[in-house]
């Protein structure tokens, strides 16, 4: 389904995010206060827009109710409120993406402030650390703060208990999907068929309350089987 997407930031990673989305077929306009940072030229397949987005009336005028999604993608987090804030509460944006620049203001990105999905950066750079240095340890990479649950992954180690077997024999607890692995270069949308291989990245949806369950479930625990 092709999503019209504001963005409120066009710095490097407005940009970023921009240009992905619209190589995965979506309308995406970017919204940037500063002249300066106007640059159509970098992503000349999106609609720009010299506004403020945490004034009402630029959001009227750039008709972000008519948004599916916004992404307040800003360096600074202050601005990231307003703007999904005034997104949710004034023009009802179903899904409201925002950027955490700081770790310390992160507790504040809840539904309160309209913030469906908070997306630290530091938090993936500190994930990607872990999975380098801690196969078999479950990271946390992202929280979806309306729904309550979180996007994780475990690296599969040698010797796991379904280290070979296919992904259907895995019984996960209610509440948590496989949704993607990792195997090299290349992303595997997981069928029952497939099997598992040591070094495979497991990315997981889940709730917070099942994440122990799924680590016990990959890595072994004592026998147990953890599916009801």
């Amino acid at each position: 389904m092709t999503m019209r997407i504001a963005i409120a930031g066009a710095g490097n990673v407005g940009r970023s995010i921009a240009q992905e989305l619209i190589g995965n077929g979506h309308q995406v306009m970017l919204i940037e206060r500063q002249p300066r940072q106007l640059r159509p030229e970098r992503v000349p397949e999106a609609e720009w827009v010299l506004a403020d987005a945490c004034e009402l009336s630029s959001l009227e005028e750039a008709d972000v109710a008519g948004c599916d999604v916004v992404v307040a993608a800003t360096g600074d987090d202050k601005v990231n409120l307003v703007v999904s804030l005034l997104a949710k509460t004034e023009f009802a944006v179903a899904r409201v993406v925002a950027r955490v620049n700081r770790a310390e203001n992160e507790w504040l990105f809840t539904e309160q402030w309209g913030v469906d999905v908070a997306v630290s950066k530091p938090r993936l750079m500190a994930a990607l650390v872990e999975e380098a240095v801690t196969v078999g340890d479950l990271v946390r990479l992202m929280t979806f703060r309306q729904g309550e649950a979180n996007l994780v992954e475990i690296t599969l180690p040698r010797h796991a208990p379904y280290e070979g077997k296919p992904v259907r024999s895995v019984p996960l607890p209610r509440d948590a999907a496989l949704v993607a692995i990792l195997r090299g270069k290349r992303v595997v949308v997981p069928t029952p068929d497939d099997s598992l291989e040591a070094g495979d990245e497991l990315i997981f949806v889940c709730t917070s309350e099942v994440e122990d369950q799924i680590r016990a479930v990959v890595l072994g625990s004592e026998g147990r089987e953890l599916g009801d």
